[in-house]
């Protein structure tokens, strides 16, 4: 896995998609933002600065509060690979948020994609 132009890519624009992917299949904005704030620990207005900034990935998971420490828990295949075995560390962030995008999308619990149960 060695496209690293994301790592320099701003996360507003991969956002809407985010978002867009969710609201397609009924789900929410909100819902979205409880997975990244889960996955990051930023808060809503962290989150608008990042967004206003145009905050590039790198930046966006360097300065993260805290990796939530349930991410090892994320199993399962993303984009062709299996996300429990890409070894960039960033890379790996980047498809996780992606893997929990795309449970929210595929009808998934909440509870379910947060790892709580």
């Amino acid at each position: 896995m060695q496209n690293t132009r994301i790592f320099a890519t701003a996360f507003s624009s991969v956002y809407p998609h985010y978002i867009q992917k969710a609201e397609k299949k009924g789900r929410t904005k909100e819902e979205v933002h409880e997975i990244i704030f889960w996955l990051t620990g930023y808060q809503e207005k962290e989150l608008q600065e990042i967004l206003n900034n145009k905050t590039d990935f790198k930046t966006f998971f360097e300065q993260a509060p805290q990796i939530n420490p349930n991410v090892a828990l994320i199993k399962g295949v993303i984009c062709g690979y299996r996300v429990e075995e890409i070894e960039n560390e960033l890379m790996r962030n980047i498809r996780y948020l992606d893997k929990l995008i795309d449970e929210l999308a595929k009808g998934k619990k909440m509870e379910k994609i947060l790892r709580t149960t």
